[in-house]
């Protein structure tokens, strides 16, 4: 599949969300959209449990590895240690805005670092054959965005990225949260598209403030080359990617009812293997948002799924709830 068209939409890596449960639900919905990892950081892959952080179901092709840290060695270690699992991408995080990851100086605060991450994504280029990619904003604090993106995707590409993801927001690394850094700084999507325009030969996609198909495909309209959707996608699945795959051309769009039929075999497994129902329909709260019944199926899985011994049933009690809300 041709790079530019392979991210034409994509799920955002999301700390406590997009795990491997996650990413396999949503591939119920989609066949094209890349899904991405929770930010894995350097060290934990070098020293911690690979199979528990790297592991991921097959069929949640294509899919990425999303990397946190600021150490080209060790960065270069990590993509070299996942090679064996064939992520079809490895991203580097230059967005993150977390407490956590400025005190280990990566994430949001490397825009104000470069030449270090061009240092980065050479040495991790040297150890993989996948591409690999950088998800950034468009400056931190006091920054110029018109300044100090361009400088930076210069940067990136000189080192030989040709993908870069840009959140729209810059991100204030003193006196907002998180949670605020995801929602108070003004969007810029023009910013980005003149990125593309002054970049023709890069891919370029957007994130940040994206919450519908139809506004996705107005950004690619305009000339951006992928859309890249978070929250939105997480809090109701069924309306950002039941569909998404027409923007592609594919007509596949099961309906919710079958989403959850899909997943069956999946939950079987995962409770065979000792595992809670709730590790894997947490995911799953949002999937009849906006539709009769949303309520009662988000409370009796919430109630219920966390039960020790609580299986299939469960949630067929919630689709029962669906189903009596529609009729």
């Amino acid at each position: 599949m041709p790079e530019a068209k392979a991210h034409r939409l994509s799920v955002a890596p999301m700390m406590d969300w997009t795990d491997r449960h996650c990413r396999f639900f949503h591939r119920q919905m989609t066949r094209r959209a890349m899904l991405c990892t929770e930010m894995v950081t350097a060290p934990a892959v070098i020293h911690g449990p690979k199979p528990r952080l790297l592991d991921y179901s097959p069929q949640e092709h294509p899919v990425a590895l999303q990397l946190g840290g600021s150490d080209p060695g060790e960065l270069a270690e990590a993509v070299r240690l996942s090679r064996p699992w064939r992520y079809d991408e490895v991203n580097l995080n230059c967005g993150c805005p977390s407490d956590r990851v400025q005190s280990g100086c990566f994430g949001a605060v490397l825009m104000e670092r470069p030449d270090l991450v061009a240092d980065c994504v050479r040495a991790m280029i040297a150890e993989t054959d996948v591409p690999v990619t950088v998800k950034c904003r468009i400056g931190v604090d006091d920054q110029d965005p018109e300044t100090i993106l361009p400088r930076f995707i210069e940067a990136i590409a000189g080192a030989g990225v040709r993908q870069v993801i840009v959140h729209a927001r810059k991100a204030w690394l003193q006196g907002l949260s998180p949670k605020e850094n995801r929602e108070v700084p003004p969007l810029d999507h023009d910013l980005v598209l003149r990125m593309k325009r002054r970049f023709p030969d890069l891919t370029i996609c957007v994130n940040g403030g994206i919450t519908s198909l139809d506004q996705a495909r107005s950004l690619l309209e305009a000339g951006l080359d992928g859309v890249m959707i978070g929250r939105a996608a997480y809090h109701d699945p069924a309306s950002v990617l039941i569909g998404a795959d027409a923007l592609w051309g594919d007509d596949f769009a099961p309906d919710a009812h079958a989403v959850v039929d899909a997943m069956r075999p999946y939950i079987t497994e995962h409770l065979a293997q000792g595992d809670r129902l709730h590790q894997i329909t947490r995911h799953m709260l949002g999937l009849f948002t906006g539709r009769p019944g949303a309520r009662a199926w988000r409370r009796v899985l919430s109630e219920n799924a966390s039960r020790e011994g609580a299986g299939l049933s469960v949630l067929d009690r919630a689709l029962d709830e669906v189903r009596l809300a529609a009729a």
